[in-house]
C-alpha cells in the first residue's frame, strides 16, 4: 500500500460521509451532511481538515506557500479513518468566527489541533479579517491551553451554552491577525 501521511486540505463534497463521521466521534453529531454541505457552499466559510493521502497520491494541499510539510503516518493501524480532523471558521464582517475545531480522539495529543488552528489563522489572515473569536467549554482545559498558546484571551462566559451538558462556554478573542 506504500506510506500514508496527513495533509492539510480544503474540505470537498467528495469527504462529506467523512466529516459527518468524524463529527460523531468527535462532537456527537453537532452538524448534519447539509449542515456542512451548506458551509462549502458559502463564500464565507472556509473548511479545513486533515486527510490521509497515499505517497503517490495526487493531492491538493492548502497553504502551499507556507510548506507546510506532510505528517508521515509512522503507525497506520491506529485507524482507518479518511478524515482525522476538522476546522471550520465564518467570515462575519472583519471577525473570523471559528465554529468547530476536532480531531479524532485517537489523534489528539499529536500536535495536529495546532496545524488545525494555524490553517484557520492563516485562512482568516489571507480574508484580511482582523479578529478571531471561538467558544470552549469551560471544562475543556486542553484546549483552552491550545488557544491561549495563540494568543486567545478570555471575554466572556455563555451560561448553559452547551445543551448537551448544560456547561458554560468561555467566549475567547484574539485581535491583531494582520500580525504574525
Amino acid at each position: 500500500m506504500g506510506k500514508q501521511y496527513l495533509e492539510l486540505q480544503l474540505l470537498t463534497d467528495d469527504q462529506l460521509s467523512a466529516v459527518v463521521e468524524l463529527d460523531q466521534r468527535c462532537l456527537g453529531g453537532l452538524w448534519t451532511r447539509d449542515g456542512y454541505q451548506r458551509e462549502i457552499d458559502s463564500p464565507n466559510s472556509d473548511l479545513i481538515i486533515w486527510k490521509r493521502v497515499n505517497e503517490n497520491e495526487n493531492s491538493q494541499p492548502i497553504l502551499e506557500e507556507l510548506q507546510l510539510p506532510k505528517i508521515a503516518l509512522k503507525d497506520i493501524s491506529i485507524s482507518d479513518h479518511e478524515v482525522i480532523g476538522i476546522g471550520c471558521l465564518w467570515a462575519i464582517l472583519e471577525e473570523a468566527h471559528i465554529t468547530v475545531l476536532a480531531i479524532d480522539p485517537e489523534y489528539q495529543g499529536k500536535g495536529l489541533g495546532q496545524g488545525l488552528l494555524f490553517a484557520l489563522l492563516v485562512s482568516a489572515w489571507k480574508r484580511k479579517l482582523e479578529r478571531a473569536t471561538l467558544e470552549v467549554k469551560v471544562t475543556n482545559q486542553r484546549a483552552i491551553n491550545l488557544y491561549q498558546k495563540f494568543g486567545f484571551k478570555q471575554a466572556g462566559r455563555r451560561k448553559g451554552y452547551y445543551q448537551d451538558t448544560g456547561e458554560d462556554a468561555l467566549i475567547l478573542w484574539r485581535g491583531d491577525l494582520h500580525r504574525p
